[in-house]
């Protein structure tokens, strides 16, 4: 009897826990834009995917087709999240991510909601550390090496092409797109790209 009851307990705690990505700020100690703030800046589609872990349609969004260099930010707080050179088509509609460019700005979340979404859902819900935004879903069904799909939604995201890296405060990512980095960049006949 009182397994069962330690049991219940641990249950009821798990669902009622907020989990780590719903403070206030993050441990760093900045803060984000208020709710109220957020209203007037976000679309409304933006502010439903990013503070009521909403989603957006597939194939009728902003990125899932976005084959241009670049980095992909935080909506709410700029904070660098996955770059180009790891997205992938995964046929969902939705920008996918093999991995991110900067693991600690993301959290991964157990899924909280319906019981069988909870307890049956291979996914994990992804959030952006400082902004607190919902991101999307991970899945365990991604490309090698990492196994990982980032499903994500593009109302969460600003895309920063290669070329306004430096402009946007964002420099140092540029090294990421430059030949001595990454063949794919470097121009002439070995490398496959024309100029």
């Amino acid at each position: 009897m009182k397994f069962g009851v330690m049991v219940l307990l641990f249950i009821v705690a798990f669902l009622l826990h907020p989990g780590p990505g719903w403070a206030a700020a993050d441990s760093t100690g900045l803060s984000r834009p208020s709710d109220g703030e957020l209203r007037k800046t976000l679309s409304p589609l933006q502010y439903r995917v990013v503070r009521e872990n909403g989603a957006e349609p597939a194939f009728r969004n902003e990125y899932w087709d976005n084959d241009k260099d670049g980095i992909y930010v935080d909506i709410v707080s700029g904070e660098p999240l996955f770059s180009s050179l790891d997205k992938f088509r995964a046929g969902t509609g939705r920008p996918s991510f093999a991995k991110p460019l900067e693991p600690d700005n993301i959290i991964e979340n157990r899924v909280r909601g319906w019981f069988f979404i909870r307890f049956f859902s291979k996914g994990k819900e992804v959030r952006s550390r400082q902004g607190d935004s919902h991101l999307g879903y991970v899945y365990d069904d991604g490309p090698a090496p990492t196994g990982l799909r980032y499903s994500l939604n593009s109302a969460a995201l600003r895309f920063i092409p290669k070329e306004d890296l430096e402009k946007d405060g964002y420099g140092m990512y540029s090294r990421l797109f430059s030949c001595e980095r990454n063949k794919k960049f470097c121009s002439g006949p070995a490398s496959g790209r024309n100029g």
